[in-house]
C-alpha cells in the first residue's frame, strides 16, 4: 500500500509539474491562433471555440519582413554553429594532448576566457575596426570561439582511447585526417551537445544585431520580435499604410504568433539532440 501510494503521489506531482511548463506554452498558441472575439474570451481555456491564422498571415506577409528575418536568423545558425564547432575542435584537439608543450599555459589562458571578457566597448571597437559594421558576419565571428566548449570539448578527447589514433598515424595519416574520420565519429555525443548550445545562442540573441547591423535585409527574427514587443508605437507608425488592419488584428495575437515562429524550429530540433547530451555534458565535465 505505501508503493502504492507512493507511486500515485509521485505521478501526480510530475504530471502537475509537466502542467505547469506545457500550458503556457499552450496559451501563447491558443493566442496566436484567436481572432478578436476570441480573445477577449479566452480566459483560462484548453481549446479555441474558432480558430484563425490571420495573425500568422499577417505576420509573415505584412509586419516588418518576418520572412526575411526568418532567412537571416537560419543562415546565422548554420553558420555560427559550423564556424563555432570547428574553432572548438580545431583548440581542443590540441589542448587533449598531455605532450603538447605550454599545454598547461594555453589550457589556463582558455579558462581566463570564463571569468573575465573585455566587455561591450572593446568589442564594438573591435568590430568597427574590422570593417564588420552592418554584415552578418559580425554576428558570428565575435561569438566563433568560446572557452566553455572548448573546455567541454578538450575534457571528453582525453577520455578517448589514443590506440585509435596511433593506429591510423602509424597507417600514414596525418592530425587533420585523424581529427575528421576518428575523433569526430567517436565524439557524437559532445559535438551534438555543442551544436545545440552554439545552434541556441544564435538563434535566441539579439542585441548583437542590435548593435551591428543597420539594413533591414540583415535584421535577424529575434530582433524584429523584441522591437515588436518593446516599441509598439514604432510598429505602428511603420504600418501606417496598413492603418485599418492592425486596428482590426489584436496585437496579442501577433505578438503569441511570432513568438510560436521564433521558437518552433528550436523545439522541432531538441529532441533529435537530447539523447546525446547527458552523456556529452557529464563526459565532457568529468574527465581530465
Amino acid at each position: 500500500m505505501g508503493e502504492a501510494a507512493f507511486g500515485v503521489v509521485n505521478v501526480t506531482a510530475l504530471l502537475l509539474f509537466c502542467f505547469t511548463i506545457v500550458y503556457p506554452f499552450w496559451r501563447i498558441v491558443l493566442t496566436s491562433f484567436a481572432g478578436p472575439e476570441e480573445l477577449v474570451h479566452l480566459g483560462f481555456k484548453f481549446w479555441n471555440d474558432n480558430w484563425s491564422t490571420y495573425a500568422y498571415q499577417y505576420s509573415v506577409s505584412q509586419y516588418g519582413n518576418v520572412r526575411v528575418g526568418y532567412f537571416n536568423s537560419i543562415l546565422r545558425v548554420a553558420l555560427g554553429t559550423v564556424l563555432t564547432l570547428a574553432c572548438t575542435l580545431l583548440m581542443a584537439y590540441p589542448l587533449a594532448k598531455r605532450d603538447l608543450p605550454g599545454r598547461t599555459l594555453l589550457t589556463l589562458y582558455v579558462v581566463i576566457t570564463l571569468f573575465f571578457g573585455g566587455g561591450l566597448i572593446p568589442l564594438y571597437l573591435l568590430v568597427r575596426r574590422l570593417g564588420l559594421m552592418d554584415t552578418r558576419l559580425a554576428l558570428v565571428l565575435p561569438v566563433m570561439a568560446n572557452g566553455f566548449y572548448i573546455v567541454i570539448m578538450r575534457n571528453f578527447l582525453m577520455t578517448l582511447d589514443p590506440a585509435y589514433e596511433e593506429a591510423a598515424l602509424i597507417d600514414g595519416a596525418n592530425y587533420l585526417q585523424v581529427l575528421v574520420r576518428i575523433v569526430v565519429p567517436l565524439s557524437a555525443p559532445v559535438i551534438a551537445v555543442v551544436v545545440l548550445w552554439a545552434s541556441v545562442h544564435h538563434w535566441n540573441e539579439w542585441f548583437h544585431a542590435m548593435l551591428f547591423t543597420k539594413s533591414r535585409d540583415k535584421h535577424v527574427l529575434q530582433f524584429l520580435l523584441r522591437r515588436m514587443l518593446q516599441d509598439m508605437t514604432a510598429v505602428r507608425l511603420e504600418l501606417a499604410s496598413f492603418e485599418e488592419e492592425v486596428d482590426l488584428l489584436p496585437l496579442p495575437s501577433v505578438r503569441a504568433a511570432i513568438t510560436v515562429l521564433t521558437i518552433g524550429p528550436i523545439i522541432l530540433v531538441y529532441p533529435f539532440i537530447q539523447r546525446h547530451m547527458v552523456k556529452g555534458i557529464f563526459i565532457g565535465s568529468l574527465k581530465g
